[in-house]
């Protein structure tokens, strides 16, 4: 059981990224699927989080406005549109599976996952 985090990479302020996270299988379907972002020196935070059906989703306050996420079913793959982007977004973006006990209302919190995607640098220059 994997997850496959991708599309991160150098952009200027103001640009886009849209990075996806790949499941290698329907097992998480039951799940939440969060993002969240790891700054040097910084802990993990919490950047949004949606569930498979698509119905419920939720945002970082720093991030509500200018990033979405979004889920396809079919595909296995969940997504986060990044647009505006700001050098203060410049971390190592993670895409997780949020446990089949964790409440909807933990959703922000690391603890609430357990399984990780590999990470995928996010880099915003000025």
């Amino acid at each position: 059981v994997q997850l496959q985090a991708s599309g991160g990479g150098l952009v200027q302020a103001g640009g886009s990224l849209r990075l996806s996270c790949a499941a290698s299988t329907r097992w998480f379907s039951n799940r939440g699927m969060g993002w969240f972002r790891q700054a040097p020196g910084k802990e993990r935070e919490f950047v949004a989080h949606i569930t498979w059906s698509g119905s419920s989703t939720f945002y970082a306050d720093s991030v509500k406005g200018r990033f979405t996420i979004s889920v396809d079913s079919a595909k296995n793959t969940v997504y986060l549109q990044m647009n505006s982007l700001k050098p203060e977004d410049t971390a190592v973006y993670y895409c997780a599976a949020r446990k089949a006990s964790a409440t909807l209302s933990a959703a922000r919190e690391v603890t609430s996952y357990d399984f990780w995607g590999q990470g995928t640098q996010v880099t915003v220059s000025s």
